[in-house]
């Protein structure tokens, strides 16, 4: 579904990605894995329009995502969960939903997919009138992931969901991502939780320094001694 080939991406004259490689196929949920600034956030970025490789391939179902704007990498169903929720603090729960579902397809099911959200969410639909940011840090990255379905996406990408959320909320967030796969999305994930995250994951890349340096199922990443001793801690 995704293909990320040979990507070097620059800020300025600041080389933060090399050669970077990986692919995610329909209906996985796929890991980058690696400690701050490895890249993975701007591979993230990259791959929804917001920054450009100056050398490499993305493409969408065959589609090269490299020449097209952010707002129709959207609408062809590659949708972006970013790191520190970004929502709209000045609106409400319920204006926050709308503002993911603009595309055409997306406000056509518009009614539908807020009742979604509120079905798996309960708590949003009580708060559908608060703004969003006098909400909890739990709940507005309810909110961040709520708004990212309305978009109806064929691909999420989630950049640290669990990211300063207490313990028992990381739980609901990982429920929440594994209920989204069993729906048919793909996911593509960053996350710090490296334990939890590989367990999740169908297979993973680690970056570091900018590189891809491992790759393969959760599972055998779990057992691999570099990942055990860098981001287990055993």
């Amino acid at each position: 579904m995704l293909s990320v080939s040979s990507a070097d991406v620059f800020y300025g004259d600041l080389q933060v990605l090399w050669d970077v490689s990986f692919e995610v196929n329909e209906g996985e949920v796929v890991a980058l894995i690696g400690a701050n600034g490895a890249g993975k956030t701007t591979t993230l970025k990259t791959i929804s329009g917001l920054v450009r490789p100056r050398k490499g391939a993305i493409t969408f179902n065959g589609m090269d995502l490299t020449s097209i704007p952010a707002h129709k990498v959207i609408e062809l169903g590659v949708v972006h969960v970013p790191e520190g929720r970004r929502l709209f603090p000045e609106m409400s729960v319920r204006e926050n939903l709308i503002m993911g579902s603009l595309a055409s397809g997306p406000k056509s099911h518009r009614a539908e997919n807020i009742e979604m959200v509120y079905g798996m969410y309960p708590r949003l639909k009580e708060r559908h009138k608060q703004l969003a940011g006098t909400l909890s840090g739990g709940e507005q990255q309810m909110l961040a992931i709520g708004r990212g379905l309305m978009a109806m996406p064929k691909l999420i990408m989630f950049d640290e969901p669990s990211l300063g959320l207490a313990p028992i909320l990381v739980h609901d967030i990982f429920n929440t991502i594994e209920t989204i796969k069993r729906e048919g999305v793909t996911i593509l994930i960053v996350e710090q939780n490296v334990k939890h995250t590989l367990h999740l994951a169908d297979r993973a890349y680690v970056l570091e320094n900018g590189r891809v340096v491992l790759s393969g199922t959760g599972k055998d990443l779990l057992e691999n001694e570099h990942v055990k001793s860098a981001y287990l801690g055993i």
